[in-house]
């Protein structure tokens, strides 16, 4: 099959998946978890829990929830059943009774792992997956989380969000992407050009195979700045080397799937400095990999 006609029938499967979703009930994932998710692009349903209850600082610096402490879960429609990806936010004791609460119910493991260092307490990242009735998988993640203290109960409605004090104009001209301020936090989704796919389905960037990057201001115009790059292995060193070649440090490599074709390997970064400064680092590097930018 030619690539141009492998590239439209995949994004007919996304389009196809887009509108199955619209119909797909998601009400009994939200009964199983007591709060509501939000529906994201591509037909996916995510669900998230801070960890509001750590407190955790790197190199000086208080790290938000929502910067790098986010335990997420998102489903997406295959077929009368779900597919499900999430990365919960644990705390070392917390990983064996989390994973064997999940083992019983059938979801899997598909990674344990750092994401920064040298943050105060360390954290780590358990990556999961499964496939079954939506309601009966997030009773088991919900079962699971229960194990750790993350806080399962909806948060307030949130008001306006605080304002981000750098130039997010100049940030969002750097990196080539619109950002978005998403309760203080300045976040931007890359999408690769290039379709990834699982179980024989496309799988679209809401579902976390986005280049993710988080801008946590920290006044003055400067900001810390996380998230993981979605690479090739041919990109993964011309990647790494752009990155540190700007002073942004990568504390982490690894795989997030299982199944995923082709087998796509995560980055993950840290810096703190002028955040104009680091977009222009940041967008060296994305010019390393194969992804959509405006």
């Amino acid at each position: 099959m030619k690539l141009h006609t492998l590239i439209l029938a995949l994004a007919a499967m996304i389009a196809a998946s887009s509108v199955h979703a619209a119909d797909m009930d998601w009400s009994p994932v939200d009964k199983a978890f007591g709060k509501k998710g939000a529906a994201q692009a591509g037909g996916v349903y995510r669900v998230t829990f801070p960890r509001t209850d750590l407190q955790v600082s790197l190199d000086g610096v208080a790290l938000k929830p929502g910067f790098a402490l986010g335990t997420h879960v998102e489903f997406m429609p295959m077929g009368n059943q779900a597919m499900v990806m999430g990365d919960l936010v644990l705390t070392e004791p917390e990983i064996n009774p989390v994973m064997q609460k999940l083992i019983a119910g059938g979801v899997e493991i598909s990674a344990i792992h750092n994401h920064l260092l040298r943050e105060q307490p360390k954290v780590m990242y358990m990556h999961i997956g499964g496939t079954g009735d939506p309601g009966k998988l997030a009773a088991t993640i919900k079962s699971a989380l229960e194990q750790s203290k993350t806080p399962l109960a909806a948060a307030p409605a949130a008001g306006q969000p605080p304002a981000i004090d750098f130039d997010t104009a100049a940030v969002d001209a750097a990196l080539g992407a619109k950002g978005s301020n998403n309760n203080g936090i300045y976040q931007f989704g890359v999408p690769r050009t290039d379709p990834i796919m699982d179980q024989g389905m496309a799988i679209p960037p809401s579902m976390g195979v986005a280049i993710s990057i988080n801008f946590q201001p920290l006044g003055g115009g400067k900001a810390a700045i996380t998230g993981d790059f979605v690479l090739a292995a041919k990109e993964v060193n011309p990647v790494l080397q752009a990155l540190r070649a700007n002073g942004i440090e990568v504390t982490a490599l690894h795989s997030h799937m299982l199944d995923d074709q082709p087998h796509m390997l995560f980055m993950h970064f840290w810096a703190h400095e002028d955040a104009v400064k680091l977009a222009k680092g940041l967008a060296q590097a994305l010019a390393k990999a194969n992804v959509k930018r405006s």
